[in-house]
Formats: C-alpha cells, structure tokens, sequence
C-alpha cells in the first residue's frame, strides 16, 4: 500500500511539474510576443522620427541659405549702386551729365 501512495504521489507532483513547466512557457511565449509587438511599435516611430528629422534638417538648410541671401542683400542695399539705381528707377533721377534718350514704345 505504501508503493501504491508513493506512486500516486510521484504522479501528482509529476503533474504539478508539467503544469507548472507550461505555465512558465506560456509566460514567456506570451513577454515575446509583448516584447515583438512592441520593437514593432518603435521602429515605426523611429522610422517617423527618421524622417521627420530629414524634412526638419532640409528646412534648416533652406533657412541658412535665405538667411545668407538676405545678408547679402542687406550688404548691397548699403552701397551707392543699390542707391543709384533705387533713384533711377523708382524717382526716374540721372546724373547732370548723362543724357537721356526716349524711344516711343506701342
């Protein structure tokens, strides 16, 4: 009778083993299954954010460029041409000495 409890014993903590052997497998399949969803979840962002920072750097360099076309023009506003021909265009003013010929224009 002793023989047969043991048996039965070795039987049930069999059991409980491999109960708890595949509860510890599930939990694991199921933190990888949590962990590949979310790296998914991030290399898409970080693809977003990739691109997103091309866009940001391209607008940067687009930025400097008129920053340095404004410089230049703020440079030759400041000369005597730019004010020579800001009075020929806009006031029709010349030098004394110049001449000045008109054609009829239809």
């Amino acid at each position: 009778m002793a023989k047969k409890k043991t048996r039965v014993r070795r039987k049930r903590q069999k059991k409980q083993s491999m109960l708890g052997v595949t509860l510890v497998v599930m939990v694991v399949l199921v933190m990888l299954l949590v962990v590949a969803v979310n790296n998914h979840r991030l290399e898409k962002k970080l693809a977003e954010y990739q691109e997103r920072e091309q866009i940001l750097t391209e607008q940067l360099e687009a930025e400097k460029k008129r920053t340095e076309e404004i410089e230049e023009f703020k440079k030759y506003t400041e000369t005597k041409k730019y004010i020579e021909d800001v009075a020929r265009e806009k006031l029709g003013l010349v030098y004394e000495d110049e001449i000045i010929i008109q054609t009829d224009e239809d």
